[in-house]
């Protein structure tokens, strides 16, 4: 995946430094697809691409192990989505996260 341009400490941090740097919209995954409820628009894999990514691991709570994506779709709306990883994550959101263009 890319380089993340930015070093965070944290989720929030992140968060906060993305919808500062324009990613205003939430997505989240439901029928396959990613929805952005602010906008009512749905997005295929091949509608996106991850321009940048940041992981966390809780120090003591395995349930703080989250990525958050910065997204972008084709007709240039920006968000974020949040994936848990390991014992908590949905195997069918990272499975679909994992088909979507990561720049380079």
């Amino acid at each position: 995946m890319s380089a993340s341009p930015h070093n965070y400490h944290n989720l929030l941090e992140a968060v906060n430094g993305l919808r500062n740097r324009g990613y205003n919209y939430d997505f989240h995954f439901e029928d396959a697809c990613l929805h952005c409820a602010k906008i009512s628009e749905s997005y295929s894999a091949k509608d996106l691409r991850i321009t940048e990514y940041y992981r966390f691991e809780g120090m003591s709570d395995p349930e703080d192990n989250a990525v958050v994506y910065a997204i972008e779709s084709k007709n240039g709306n920006k968000g974020i989505i949040i994936d848990a990883y390991g014992a908590y994550s949905d195997e069918h959101k990272s499975a679909f996260l994992s088909e979507i263009k990561v720049d380079d």
